[in-house]
């Protein structure tokens, strides 16, 4: 029971971020048909799924239709030159010291 309390807020706050206009009317068809089937309002409870079903239709319709385009190569974004501009700095060699004579 645990898992479907914080599943269920975030499944329900992800559809309403990505279509709100589509959850909003999925939603009140639930609500319509919940309530027309518990007080027997047979008109009620139709409306409700009739508005349910319209909405997950319209909304299968929009998905089908913003089918992606064939995804061209993604472009590969470089933060630095593959190779420097500036000169290659010298070796560093540590001269030997003659002791003295």
């Amino acid at each position: 029971m645990n898992a479907v309390n914080t599943v269920l807020p975030r499944f329900l706050k992800s559809a309403y971020r990505k279509e709100p206009l589509i959850s909003v009317l999925i939603t009140m068809g639930v609500v319509d048909a919940l309530i027309g089937g518990f007080d027997d309002e047979w008109s009620l409870f139709a409306f409700g799924l009739g508005t349910a079903g319209v909405t997950l239709l319209l909304k299968l319709w929009l998905r089908q239709q913003r089918r992606p385009l064939p995804a061209e190569e993604p472009v590969v974004q470089h933060y630095l030159p593959s190779r420097s501009s500036s000169p290659t700095l010298p070796m560093l060699t540590i001269a030997k010291k003659k002791p003295p004579h």
